[in-house]
């Protein structure tokens, strides 16, 4: 048998035959789940089973998917981002589920619920646990099998989730895919580039951890020893390498799909580069995608993105060979804007092999720039300064006489050296990446928009001449320099700019820098420096700019003043990747759209003729009622008999908060898409405050909604996104309340802060607040407490019951049954689209089986097992407080019950019906079931 720990440190030959690790390593089960519903109620249900595991010292929070069938399938382990937990990855666990996956999502040790320290992806910690999970998966009979102990399964994720299905694949022999998304290669070269700290990345990478001390000691004495001194030591370095997937890198030989962001200065595409090659060489498939967001913002492209990693698992674990996995390399371009909507128009180029990052180099010289006096290479765009005032005559790239530099003035007649100096504690620093935020902005840089800041004195500024043609740089350009420093070692900040025929407008490609350390062994000596990965189309016209900075905000420059001299060596180095050819453009929609859609809309329109009836008048009686529903019907699509929602019916009165309770399937989700006016009822009607609900029925002003998952943009405060959300409605700002919505959803100082430090409770209650705007008076909140922990949940009951005390109504779908019960007033239980039972919470629990015997004094064991002996009586527990029995009455009657305990002389103070909403709601889905 398989020593349990020996695979962590060697990884073993995948054989047919192997014995799957020892009893001791799998994950021992938590308690048995809870199985819930997540797909909508017309289309194959997805059931959830929530549970924690217990492994490797910690409890680890999983959820399971899956759906429809009996036979087995692959399965697919989808990690999180940092910082985050399970749930920002269950919509895309639904969707690999729906479409035949056995999928398991859990949270990183120290997120979520799951315990124990962050490791930050250690062998022996978040790594095992992966393992652990396909153990588990190894275990479940629906899951397709390569050999014993060893499921079929692909492991994807994004960031710090990504990195860990690298690392599982280098670990466990029994990972047969990996989709790493916005992920890296080496956490060291990430965090530390070429000796250099990135101050401002580590520091939120820290601070979205919970702080110093929610890492593992070893790693929180490095962070803070790291930051202190401003540079980064071997030990650091070593530390962060062994937990990078390059540490086995020579062990990665599965298909592997890499999606990397182009707006990213934490993990750069040099990162994605390094995993391709490594990966490459040993043998195994790879696929490289530069996506048009990342860490710093900008478009995600989420639903290509996840269609794209689907698309690599149907071919390499269902083996579908018809999959279309899609071409080498694709990277996606932006330039030009749609005058429809003035969304910047994106297009895919590809090619059939990743090109790398030096394909097609083209050399363009330089020479030496010349800027006005107190104006900056980098100058804002927005400001219109000359900071980019070129220095060339225009032909040949001769330079023009020049007194002035991008240092001190004092240069050398070609201006192929400059000197310029490291200000007293780097500051003012230049300004490029701006973490977090600069996606946005480099979105733009296709279109000429670009946020940069070099300070004069600072740099040293090289231009080329006038591109007699366009160049599209798609991978990294270098050049060489010669660099000294009056002592000690020379930072720089190496960035290329693209400068407009006026030198007024200059734009800094993704707003991207490269870090260069270069040690007094390497100075007075050629030095070739690699700047930032990107993908930029240079038009015709514009110049080249090369900047080298003594400074950066993003990192941290040496304290200490000091001069440093730069001489060019040789041209820049472009490259250009021949072999990417971008996509044709499609012809704008309307050109065919508008002529189909009018043939559509006119056969619609005679096919409908005869059953169009006018929307109902309103109905006075009903202006005070909120809601009430008759006779509501829906057939799943392309079905004739089988119903999501069958003749429907109930009322729901000012001041209540209804929960709406059912299992998989029961119809809950097809009946709020119906109140909200997104699908129509096949019969029956939906009348709010008396007006019959249509889509876009103006009563629908009166209703808020809230559905999980709400987006927000994280750097903006809390208040900016709700404020920015009523605009878009284009309502009056006076209408919007939203003072008085915050106030209920409590978040207090919190909302003058950027969403991206926010809790998941407090996005959730941000989410509400948004539902909230206007004051509806009908608020309906589906899963408003999913992910959160308890104090959390408590929080969103507050926030309930104050938005209904306000004479407003409530509508809450949960599957936390107990939250239910204490939030809400009344419910509408659902079961196969049909109404079970509606009333009062009280009511609908008070009936059954279960007394409540309060007692005088302390109930002994001795007493709980008399009383569990009686005749008639199942079963008898003693309360949490020890004064009272809850027992369940088995054919004997409560008086029976209460004159059994007096003979036992129990000071007997009370006796009443007692059942939780659980054994409720049970009792009656199983009589719907009968």
């Amino acid at each position: 048998m398989e020593n349990p720990t020996s695979r962590w440190r060697h990884r073993l030959p995948r054989t047919r035959g192997r014995w799957a690790a020892v009893v001791a390593a799998l994950a021992v089960l938590v308690g048995a789940g809870t199985w819930t519903a997540t797909a909508d109620d017309s289309a194959p249900s997805v059931h959830r089973q929530d549970q924690m595991l217990k492994m490797n010292g910690v409890s680890v929070d999983t959820s399971y998917f899956t759906s429809g069938g009996t036979g087995r399938r692959p399965a697919v382990l989808i990690g999180h981002g940092f910082g985050g937990s399970k749930n920002d990855v269950r919509a895309q666990a639904e969707k690999l589920a729906a479409d035949g996956y056995a999928v398991m999502t859990w949270s990183a040790r120290g997120f979520g619920r799951t315990t124990g320290e962050i490791t930050l992806n250690a062998p022996d910690g978040e790594v095992k646990d992966v393992s652990g999970l396909i153990d588990w998966l190894a275990g479940r009979p629906e899951v397709e099998l390569d050999a014993k102990g060893d499921p079929r399964v692909g492991v994807t994720g994004a960031s710090y989730g990504g990195a860990v299905s690298l690392l599982a694949a280098g670990y466990d022999r029994r990972v047969d895919a990996v989709a790493p998304v916005i992920s890296y290669w080496n956490l060291a070269d990430a965090l530390f580039p070429d000796g250099v700290f990135k101050k401002l990345w580590a520091g939120i990478f820290v601070s979205s951890g919970g702080g110093c001390q929610r890492f593992q000691k070893e790693l929180c004495e490095m962070y803070e020893r790291v930051a202190v001194s401003g540079k980064p030591d071997a030990a650091a370095r070593a530390l962060l390498t062994e937990r990078s997937p390059e540490a086995v890198a020579d062990r990665i030989d599965v298909p592997t799909l890499i999606l990397q962001g182009q707006s990213d200065s934490l993990f750069p595409l040099g990162q994605a580069d390094a995993m391709a090659e490594a990966v490459k060489a040993n043998g195994a498939p790879v696929s490289v995608d530069w996506i048009s967001g990342g860490h710093d913002g900008g478009d995600d492209e989420g639903d290509r993105v996840e269609g794209r990693v689907g698309d690599w698992f149907d071919r390499y674990l269902k083996k579908d060979k018809d999959a279309d996995t899609g071409p080498g390399f694709r990277v996606t371009r932006t330039g030009g804007v749609d005058s429809t909507d003035g969304a910047a128009l994106k297009r895919g180029a590809s090619s059939e092999t990743y090109p790398g990052l030096t394909s097609g180099g083209r050399k363009i010289p330089l020479t030496g720039a010349r800027q006005q006096p107190g104006t900056g290479a980098g100058q804002d765009a927005t400001t219109g300064g000359d900071g980019g005032q070129d220095a060339t005559t225009g032909g040949g790239g001769q330079e023009a006489p020049a007194t002035g530099g991008g240092g001190s003035g004092r240069k050398a007649p070609d201006g192929l050296t400059q000197t310029f100096r490291n200000p007293a504690g780097a500051a003012p620093p230049s300004v490029s990446a701006l973490p977090g935020i600069g996606g946005g902005l480099s979105q733009l840089s296709s279109l000429g928009v670009g946020l940069s800041l070099d300070f004069p004195g600072q740099y040293a500024s090289f231009e080329s001449a006038p591109l007699e043609r366009s160049v599209h740089v798609t991978g990294s350009p270098t050049v060489t320099v010669d660099v000294k420093a009056d002592h000690g070692d020379a930072v720089l900040f190496g960035k290329v700019y693209d400068v407009s025929p006026d030198g007024k407008q200059q734009v800094l490609p993704s707003q991207l820098v490269a870090p260069y350390r270069v040690t007094p062994a390497e100075q007075g000596k050629p030095v070739e420096l690699t700047l930032p990965a990107v993908d930029h189309e240079v038009d015709a016209g514009h110049r080249l700019r090369l900047v080298l900075s003594a400074t950066d905000l993003a990192y941290a420059s040496p304290a200490e003043p000091a001069t440093y001299t730069v001489t060019l060596d040789g041209a820049l180095t472009v490259p250009t990747a021949p072999g990417v050819r971008t996509a044709a453009a499609t012809l704008p929609w309307w050109t065919w759209g508008l002529p189909a859609a009018s043939v559509v809309i006119a056969a619609a329109l005679l096919l409908t003729a005869r059953r169009r009836t006018a929307t109902p008048a309103p109905d006075p009686a009903l202006s005070g009622v909120p809601l009430q529903i008759t006779g509501l019907s829906k057939k799943y699509a392309k079905s004739t008999d089988r119903y999501a929602v069958r003749d429907l019916g109930f009322r729901l009165e000012k001041g209540q908060v209804l929960g709406l309770l059912g299992p998989n399937g029961a119809g809950k989700t097809t009946t709020l898409r119906m109140l909200m006016g997104l699908i129509t009822p096949d019969a029956g009607e939906i009348r709010v405050f008396g007006h019959a609900i249509r889509p876009g029925a103006p009563v629908l002003s009166r209703v808020g909604s809230f559905v999980e998952g709400a987006g927000f943009l994280p750097h903006l405060s809390g208040r900016s996104n709700l404020e920015l959300y009523w605009q878009a409605t284009g309502r009056p700002a006076e209408d919007a309340h939203i003072d008085e919505a915050l106030e209920i959803a409590g978040l207090g100082d919190a909302l003058a802060r950027a969403v991206r430090t926010y809790s998941q409770g407090m996005r959730q209650r941000l989410a509400i607040a948004q539902a909230m705007l206007g004051m509806p008076d009908l608020l309906i909140l589906d899963e408003p407490t999913n992910g959160l922990d308890p104090p959390q949940i408590r929080e969103m009951r507050d926030v309930m019951i104050r938005y209904a005390a306000g004479g407003r109504t409530v509508i809450v779908s949960s599957h936390l049954l107990s939250e239910v019960e204490q939030s809400c007033t009344h419910l509408v239980v659902m079961d196969r689209g049909q109404l079970v039972q509606a009333g009062p919470v009280a009511e609908i629990t008070g009936s059954g089986d279960m007394l409540l015997v309060t007692t005088g004094t302390e109930v002994t064991e001795a007493l709980v097992d008399k009383a569990a002996a009686l005749p008639g009586i199942g079963s008898a527990v003693r309360t949490e407080d020890g004064h009272g029995l809850l027992v369940r009455l088995d054919g004997a009657t409560a008086a029976q019950l209460v004159a059994e305990l007096v003979r036992l002389d129990v000071p007997v103070t009370g006796v009443g019906p007692h059942r939780r909403l659980e054994d409720a709601f049970l009792t009656l889905i199983s009589q719907g079931s009968a």
